[in-house]
């Protein structure tokens, strides 16, 4: 098992307020990126979003002394399952790009465990099991300290394949249209278990899309776009696509278990009663096209 040292929050956020200075204006957004990412690994965690949430929920434990805390960790947000509508969604996610990107063929494979997960949850059952939690808590106004994983890949693992078979079965049946208004023709996506295996595929895939240009001679402009965004999307996801971690969500259940028939109705959050072939098909995708993708020339 990896050890990894002791964080000290305090001293980390000194750490970043120092490098902060020390940078010229110029480089300060890279080098900050890149220091909180090397900061992150260094103590166990995938990258800064989730290391800066944790030393925030470090920080409130050290200071709420008798004030009752209730601590929500969603996983990835996506598109609502019911309310106020199937499928709103307001900005690109978690998944989004990959799947925009897998439709217009300029995507076609990706590196990730085939067989590991990736932890969705409709936001509007994140809302409704805050309200639910609000309610136990507040009323009782408690000393302690309660966290609730809204997440599915205990109760309800969507798998990287399953997932990928999902966009596949989407767009063959209905497919982005190119330019001329030409139904756009794609494969069912390949699923690498090694960066190495994947950038190999990308470059014999652009490389095949070149015939007239030798290996080594510059690819088209869109070709080499089509590379670029693979190898941008691929580095961004890497934390996640490989990752085993899981998150178990008994305190759901349980608090699930104290709603009543109507309340239950009214306020779903069961992610374990979510059909994702049926969600991702006929909810996610079509919402996001229509209340994100629409205008915006992606």
């Amino acid at each position: 098992m990896s050890s990894f040292p002791i964080l000290d929050v305090e001293a980390e956020i000194k750490v970043a307020l120092d490098a902060r200075n020390a940078f010229e204006d110029n480089i300060v957004t890279q080098k900050m990126q890149d220091l909180g990412m090397e900061r992150a690994r260094m103590y166990g965690w995938q990258d800064t979003y989730v290391f800066t949430k944790a030393m925030g929920e470090m920080m409130i434990e050290s200071q709420r002394e008798e004030i009752p805390v209730v601590i929500i960790r969603p996983s990835i947000i996506e598109s609502t399952y019911k309310e106020p509508i199937p499928g709103w969604i307001e900005g690109l996610r978690m998944i989004d790009p990959l799947l925009i990107y897998y439709g217009k063929g300029e995507l076609t494979a990706f590196p990730a465990d085939a067989k590991g997960v990736i932890d969705a949850v409709p936001a509007d059952m994140v809302v409704n099991a805050m309200l639910a939690a609000m309610a136990k808590h507040g009323a009782v106004r408690k000393p302690g300290l309660r966290v609730y994983h809204i997440a599915s890949s205990v109760v309800n693992p969507l798998v990287h394949q399953d997932l990928c078979d999902y966009f596949f079965d989407y767009f063959n049946s209905s497919p982005y249209m190119d330019l001329q208004r030409r139904p756009i023709k794609i494969q069912p996506a390949k699923v690498f278990n090694s960066m190495d295996d994947f950038h190999t595929h990308i470059h014999t895939e652009a490389i095949q899309r070149s015939p007239n240009s030798p290996q080594g001679i510059r690819f088209s402009k869109r070709v080499q776009r089509s590379l670029d965004l693979a190898k941008h999307l691929a580095k961004l996801y890497e934390p996640y696509s490989f990752y085993e971690g899981r998150f178990d969500n008994t305190n759901v259940q349980m608090l699930i278990k104290e709603l009543s028939e109507e309340e239950k109705r009214h306020f779903d959050f069961d992610v374990g009663s979510v059909d994702w072939k049926d969600y991702i098909c006929n909810i996610h995708i079509p919402g996001v096209l229509r209340h994100v993708q629409k205008g915006r020339g992606l």
